[in-house]
């Protein structure tokens, strides 16, 4: 096939490479979703990308971020006095996929469903990982095509997107800088796959797409006893109760109505048997927020109830409280810069504004928090269906028929000259 230059790169030529390869991306795909690993023990995924990368001739350096984090990267265009290091313009742009999978028994049911007992890919982290590897696959067929690309491009491969904070390793370690491979990173772009969307669909918005995500872990302490002596005891579990719903009115009596805040209790472990009130108690849960304020409000709330409302009930509480994920926050011109070359790549009515963010939190927030960024949703419903099963889910299957486009949209962005 003959490659036109890289800056006008036709619709069509773009599509048949990609055509042309994903059936690979798939069968490779496949073979992450059959063999899940958690975060920073992506030993075989991380394997994978190297194998891939080196395959394509693109030089990569691995063992980032704990071990298993990988950064790659493809030349820009041969250096002139104008874009020399150092004034700027040769910086790159940086795509991101994450690697990890969840502690989750699968019952999809498919040929290829895990092979890790407890652990899945419930949340499309092989598609992230298949759509940059063909990525880059394409790039470098261009790069060598047309003796570079109009500006360099770095791929990061990152681990533990699910509560490890290996996007944070990965900017520790130096992924952004220039400081391991290629040119400083300019800004970046990220995606993921979206089960409120439909294929071949993206969306995004401007300012927080995501929440901060923040994590707490309470024990109470009090006297235990025989369950048919209760006045003899001072009961955990109901002094827990009643710290589990006063933790509800930070959203609806401490929060402005019009802002965002989510406090959820997802774990309650207590007791041993059913004659016996136990000693102690132990919960945790997450926080989601928006604003800064609002997020030191419910730290000291999530505070000041469990230890008062503990006290009231003669029992002891210790309070554990981890700030997490910061809010992905979206720069206003990568947003219009990516929308732009959508519409021009799928057309307008295929993309979509994101009205109001969402609770979820994502790691690629510690990259926005570097350099001016972008995260997208990657439609995932299939065609003829109004939805699909959620991630986080032991059902849930990434799409195959999204890959294309969510190659087609790295490229684009990676082959504009500004």
């Amino acid at each position: 096939m003959t490659v036109a230059p890289t800056k006008v790169i036709p619709t069509s030529i773009l599509r048949d490479l990609i055509a042309a390869e994903v059936p690979d991306l798939i069968a490779i795909r496949r073979d992450l979703h059959a063999h899940p690993e958690l975060g920073y023990s992506e030993q075989r995924t991380s394997g994978i990308v190297k194998r891939e990368l080196e395959a394509a001739g693109i030089e990569h350096v691995g063992d980032l971020a704990g071990g298993t984090g990988v950064l790659a990267h493809l030349a820009g265009p041969p250096p002139t006095p104008t874009t020399a290091p150092g004034n700027g313009t040769a910086r790159a742009i940086g795509l991101r996929a994450d690697m990890d999978a969840l502690p989750i028994t699968e019952a999809t049911g498919l040929p290829y469903k895990s092979t890790n007992a407890g652990v899945m890919h419930a949340c499309g982290h092989d598609g992230h990982t298949a759509i940059l590897i063909g990525t880059a696959r394409i790039l470098a067929r261009l790069a060598g095509v047309n003796g570079g690309l109009p500006r360099p491009v770095t791929f990061i491969f990152q681990p533990a997107e699910e509560g490890g904070a290996g996007g944070k390793r990965m900017v520790e370690d130096g992924c952004l800088d220039g400081s391991l491979l290629g040119p400083p990173i300019e800004h970046m772009f990220g995606l993921h796959g979206w089960t409120l969307l439909e294929l071949g669909k993206v969306m995004t918005r401007p300012g927080p797409m995501l929440a901060a995500s923040d994590v707490f872990e309470i024990e109470i302490t009090g006297r235990g006893g025989h369950a048919a002596m209760p006045h003899m005891t001072a009961d955990p579990i109901v002094a827990g109760s009643a710290v589990v719903s006063a933790l509800q009115h930070i959203a609806s009596r401490n929060a402005d109505p019009l802002d965002s805040i989510v406090v959820s209790i997802t774990q309650f472990h207590a007791g041993t048997t059913h004659n016996i009130i136990p000693e102690r108690i132990h919960f945790a849960g997450t926080v989601r927020t928006l604003k800064a304020e609002t997020q030191e409000m419910a730290i000291n709330r999530v505070n000041e109830i469990a230890l008062d409302i503990a006290r009231a009930h003669q029992c002891e509480a210790e309070v554990s409280y981890h700030i997490g994920y910061p809010v992905t926050m979206n720069d206003p011109a990568m947003v219009e810069l990516f929308n732009e070359t959508a519409r021009a790549a799928l057309g307008r009515e295929r993309v979509k504004h994101m009205d109001l963010p969402v609770m979820g939190g994502e790691d690629f927030s510690f990259y926005g928090q570097r350099v001016p960024s972008c995260f997208f949703a990657l439609g995932l419903i299939p065609e003829g269906q109004d939805s699909m099963i959620p991630v986080h889910h032991p059902k849930f299957d990434f799409n195959d028929d999204a890959i294309a486009t969510g190659v087609e949209m790295f490229c684009r962005l990676a082959l504009r000259e500004a």
